[in-house]
Parts: C-alpha cells; structure tokens; sequence
C-alpha cells in the first residue's frame, strides 16, 4: 500500500471513529456516551471517555475532519455541563446521566467520584486548553477552574496511598489503592503538578511503586517487559495515560516508559502471532485489550485470552509498532468486506472463532484510536499535553527526566 493509501485510510479510520464523539454524544451535554447499542444507557455518559473524546475532537479539527470553532463549541459545552454537575472533593463521578446531571452509581459503593477517570477528563481538558488558550481564552480559564477545583489529595487517606474512589456515603469503603503497573500513571502526575490541591510524592514512590505488580524484568517470546503483570496484561495500559503523556524518552527510576510500552504491544502481537489457543484469524489480527465479548465485557490479555480481539488494541499502538499496526488496520479494513465497520468507526471487537462481530462501539475504546493515530502522525496531542507547564511539575516532582526535552 503505497503512502498516499496508507494516509486515506488513516484519516477515514481517525474521521469515521471521531463520529462516536460528535454525531453520537450526548445531545444535551456533549459528553461522550459509555457506549452504543445499549439502549437503556444512552443517557449514562462517561467521564474519562469524554476526556478521549476531546482529544479526538482536537485530533479532528487540526487534520479539518470538523472545523477548530466546532471543536470549541462542544468542548464549550461539555465543560458548561461539567459545572453545573455534583463533585466529590472536586472529583467527577464515573457515570452520569447526560440529561439530569445526576450521579449513576458504577456500582454499588461506587456512587461518587473517582480520581482515575476523573484525571482522564482532565488530561484532555488541559489538552484542550493548550490547544484554545489564544484563539478562546474565555473556554481556557473555564477548564482552568475545573482543573484546579480537583482536590487530589482529598484521595489520599495517608499521604503515600492515593484511593480510586471517594463516596460522601461510603467514604473510602471501595478500600481500592491506586498501586501499579496499569492505565492510572497520568492520575499521579496530574495530582503532582497540581497548583491547588497536590498530592505528596510518596503517593507515587511508596503507594504506586510499591507493588508487586509494578516491576516485572521477566522475558516472554524473547522480549524483556519492565513493568506490570504476567504478559503485560491487557494492552490499554499502553495506551490510556499515553494520549496525552509522551513516552519518547520519558525515563524514571531507570525505566524508558517508550520501551515499557513497546515491549508490551510486542508481546500482545507476538502472542497472537504463537497463538497458543489456536483461535481462528489470529496472526492477521492482533490486540488483546479490554472490551466487549460474545459473553460481556472482559479485559482480554494474553494471560486470559478468549479469542476476542480489539481493533483498539492494535491501532493504538501505532506509535510503537507502526508497520504492525498500519498491517492489523487493512486486515480490520478488509475483514469480511468491509463487516467491522460501524457506524462510528470499527465496531468494538471481533472473534472469528466465535463467528461474532459486537454490536457495540465503546467510549474508552473509541478515543485512543483518534489520539493514538494523531501522536503516531503528528505527536500533536502529545506536544499540546506536554507543554501545559503543571505537567512538566508534576513531572519533575515525580523524578522523571525526558531525553526528548519534554520535561523541565
């Protein structure tokens, strides 16, 4: 496939999933929807998807998929209906009804905020801000008052433990600590460089570090992983906080966080590729991630692989395994004729084993296909997110060095 079909079919595959975000959000409040093909939650929008889904929208409007004023507009209104919206200690909750405001509990002690999505949201926000500040410097002191009303250290019960969850009526019950390695690391940057509320570095040096399934050193199909559980687990780990952070050069404690994540879609495509459980249109397609399965949602991995693959999980890895990624993408293309496509781009996942194609496209799964593709052609979301100075401090309070001149 020569350059000039590679780069249309990057910018159909980035514009038709960018439509989850705009034709599909939520009409009242702009907010990106927890998913499609569910209807008893097409009001429950998502928190950390709208977060993706802003960047999309940036992503969008700089390659002229939607003008740069529409993009403000929404952002415009997304943050109008974040502040009307219940908070808890300047968190916002995992779901919420797009047309009330209200709180849906996630689950059942689950009814207030969480940090983790919470900082989702934030991170591409202050993508956002970066990208508006001179052209709408209104929008940018409003996500600037969102931004700093986030009370981080209000999610610190002691100063090294940063919890995931805060409930007015349960309090800390949920009792779950944020300790690596998975998708949270930008939680514990963002609440670093806070300029109003900051956590303690010992949240991340003894809380997130201090895991048994934060460092790993093991070697699996001949690639060392550096970090997480067995086989790297499921591959959004790779992807999530990386939308915004960039993980060229990005060192600390004697980890290269571009190397972590390489060496983790490695391994997630090289375990395709063995195949170990023999499932059908494995090697032409590859990605275990998080997402729907012929049974539910499940986080596939290849320690628990189902034969369920994620468009996602290939195509947000672009970055690290380009010319893997860009050969997973015709395959999602051709699959079927044409079958994955979706009205929002490719539909969620597919098992050729099982016969099944899901019904479904998912917020979280949706947006880093947009960013992730933008960083591997532009790094703009990278470079936008990067340069918002409270990053680079939390960075740097966090002792991480950049050899790529990222970081302060």
């Amino acid at each position: 496939m020569g350059p000039v079909r590679t780069s249309a079919l990057l910018d159909r595959v980035q514009r038709e999933t960018l439509r989850y975000f705009t034709d599909f959000a939520h009409p009242a409040c702009g907010m990106a929807r927890e998913r499609s093909g569910t209807p008893d939650m097409m009001d429950t929008v998502t928190t950390g998807g709208t977060g993706f889904g802003v960047m999309a929208m940036i992503a969008g409007a700089a390659r002229g998929f939607i003008a740069r004023g529409e993009a403000a507009e929404r952002i415009a209104l997304i943050c109008g209906f974040l502040e009307r919206l219940p908070r808890y200690r300047g968190a916002f909750a995992h779901w919420i009804n797009g047309n009330s405001g209200e709180t849906v509990a996630f689950s059942a002690r689950d009814d207030g905020g969480d940090i983790v999505e919470t900082a989702f949201l934030m991170m591409g926000l202050l993508t956002a801000r970066e990208y508006v500040k001179s052209s709408e410097p209104a929008l940018a002191q409003r996500i600037d008052a969102l931004w700093h009303a986030v009370d981080w250290a209000g999610y610190c019960p002691t100063p090294n433990a940063m919890m995931w969850h805060w409930s007015p009526r349960h309090d800390f019950a949920l009792a779950l600590q944020l300790r690596g390695w998975h998708e949270a690391l930008v939680a514990f940057v963002l609440g670093a460089g806070s300029p109003t509320h900051p956590i303690d570095v010992s949240t991340y040096q003894e809380g997130w570090k201090n895991s048994p399934s934060f460092r790993n050193g093991r070697v699996y199909h001949r690639i060392r992983l550096p970090l997480g559980p067995e086989l790297g687990g499921p591959l959004f780990f790779a992807h999530y906080s990386f939308m915004g952070l960039d993980p060229r050069g990005l060192c600390e404690g004697g980890i290269d966080y571009f190397a972590q994540n390489r060496a983790q879609a490695r391994i997630n495509r090289t375990h395709c590729i063995a195949n170990p459980g023999g499932f059908a249109g494995y090697g032409a397609a590859w990605g275990l991630t998080s997402c729907d399965g012929p049974t539910g949602y499940e986080a596939f991995s290849p320690s628990h692989d189902r034969g369920v693959i994620a468009p996602t999980a290939a195509l947000a890895s672009m970055p690290y395994l380009p010319d893997a990624s860009l050969a997973a993408l015709r395959h999602f293309d051709d699959y079927e004729g044409g079958a994955l496509w979706g009205p929002h781009g490719f539909f969620d996942a597919f098992s050729q084993q099982a016969g099944w194609i899901a019904p479904s496209h998912l917020a979280i799964n949706q947006g880093p296909i947009v960013a992730m593709i933008e960083n591997h052609r532009s790094g703009l979301l990278w470079r936008l997110f990067m340069s918002a100075p409270e990053v680079q401090t939390g960075l740097s309070r966090l002792g991480f060095t950049c050899s790529s001149g990222n970081v302060a």
